[in-house]
């Protein structure tokens, strides 16, 4: 569920982001700040927010435990990928 609403907010600040309803307007924010800078400095803010909560709740765990090294997911008949495992002389061999 988590992940939807993640996918969801991305979908509408994409759509957000056509902001042609401000590109006529001479409006100023705070006496100085033309009101579409006003309003991509608030998009890039909601963005960053959106960014961390799709780290925190919507990152897949799987990732996270590949890139730590947990190779408790992985099945048995699953390839190694560590060099010892592709040596032609067995490790018995190896040790004499």
């Amino acid at each position: 569920m988590n992940r939807k609403i993640v996918y969801v907010a991305a979908v509408v600040l994409a759509i957000l982001h056509q902001d042609f309803w401000l590109w006529d307007s001479t409006e100023v924010v705070f006496g100085f700040l033309p009101v579409g800078l006003a309003y991509h400095a608030g998009y890039s803010v909601a963005a960053a927010l959106l960014w961390y909560f799709a780290l925190h709740y919507a990152w897949p765990e799987d990732a996270v435990r590949f890139a730590e090294g947990d190779d408790s997911t992985t099945s048995e008949n699953s390839v190694s990928h560590s060099p010892e495992s592709h040596s032609p002389v067995s490790n018995d061999e190896a040790q004499r």
